[in-house]
């Protein structure tokens, strides 16, 4: 077990429910039901799991900005490799779908990070989109500290477990809100959709952006993302779904 994998965890656990906020031993113990991993470092996987909405503890902010690098990486190569004929631009988008929010929020439902997240209660109370983040971080976060307790090759073990069958799921290319609503402008009345950056909040590492789309004759659709780029397809979905041309939302099963 030199990966920190282990092929069936020799403790026999308690319900999650019944563990709360669990740290050490029984966070180690869930986390390795759970995914097969293995922690060495208890307090790294700790930190992983901590929202920085937890007052005087240390969070996975950090964490979370190496995770996403690593999952980047590693997802960007199993598509390298599952799609030996695919041209960059295909490619690219495939890495979108399977990267967004939304997918790594999917990951930690499965996984059941939700009951042992460490967050404030007004933050494990919410729901929609502030939600998904926690979530989605946490997920980020936990990729981090497997690659830092175990190596790259814990990490890409992790990783594919969660990632490979989302990505055999997209048997068709996903379709970009943007180039959908950019099609559907230049058919209805030949304008091009204009995206505007109105607010950027968050620390530099995690920054969070606010977008409008305009088109002449419509009011303007605003969403928001970790970059501008997931803000104006999420701006572009908004509009789309508001005027009823159906959700042009890339899924992922």
């Amino acid at each position: 077990m030199a990966d920190g994998y282990a092929s069936e965890p020799s403790v026999q656990l308690r319900p999650l429910m019944a563990l709360k906020r669990p740290n050490g031993e029984d966070l180690a113990r869930i986390v390795c039901e759970r995914t097969g991993y293995a922690f060495g470092n208890l307090t790294l996987l700790q930190t992983a799991l901590t929202h920085s909405s937890t007052a005087g503890a240390t969070n996975n902010e950090r964490l979370e900005f190496l995770g996403d690098r690593v999952l980047a990486l590693v997802v960007s190569e199993m598509l390298f490799a599952s799609f030996p004929e695919a041209r960059e631009g295909e490619l690219a988008v495939r890495l979108n779908a399977l990267v967004r929010a939304e997918t790594c929020s999917d990951v930690a439902l499965e996984i059941g990070l939700e009951t042992v997240i460490r967050a404030d209660s007004a933050v494990r109370a919410g729901a929609g989109t502030k939600a998904r983040n926690v979530l989605s971080d946490a997920t980020e976060a936990l990729i981090a500290a497997i690659y830092l307790d175990g190596g790259i090759d814990a990490a890409r073990a992790f990783i594919l477990r969660y990632w490979e069958k989302r990505s055999q799921a997209l048997a068709e290319l996903p379709r970009d809100a943007k180039t959908e609503l950019q099609e559907w402008a230049a058919q209805s009345n030949g304008s091009r959709p204009a995206y505007a950056v109105e607010k950027r909040e968050g620390p530099d590492h995690a920054p969070v952006f606010t977008v409008a789309v305009e088109l002449p004759g419509y009011p303007p659709a605003r969403a928001t993302g970790r970059s501008k780029q997931a803000a104006e397809r999420a701006a572009a979905e908004a509009f789309l779904a508001r005027e009823g041309l159906g959700s042009m939302k890339e899924k992922v099963s």
